[in-house]
């Protein structure tokens, strides 16, 4: 008897990024979303637009290349970079994770742009 349940394992070789979610009352998840939707570049701008509540971390992973590891820092780091680029604020709901894990090297920067 085969295994009718899919795999949550991507076919391609691809790094896939997954936002830990805090709803407060609620409690935390991870949260769901389309495969083709957990690219960085998908994930950075809904992070911008305001599809997220109040995130806490980022993995990512590619299980081709055998890797995971918490890129919080990273996206911090290209959120605060991008709305720079744009003369905008960073937006309240992802204001405390860009703070809790951009660089000290961008934050120092960031005072002198």
């Amino acid at each position: 008897m085969s295994n009718s349940t899919p795999s949550i394992v991507p076919t391609d070789d691809q790094t896939v990024y997954l936002v830990l979610d805090d709803f407060v009352d609620v409690g935390r998840c991870w949260r769901e979303t389309a495969i083709e939707e957990t690219d960085f570049e998908t994930v950075i701008n809904d992070l911008l637009a305001g599809q997220y509540y109040n995130p806490v971390r980022v993995i990512g992973f590619n299980t081709a290349e055998g890797w995971s590891r918490d890129v919080s820092g990273v996206v911090a780091d290209e959120l605060r970079r991008r709305c720079a680029l744009q003369l905008r604020e960073v937006p309240k709901n992802i204001l405390e994770f860009v703070q809790q894990h951009e660089s000290r090297t961008d934050r120092n920067q960031q005072q002198f742009v």
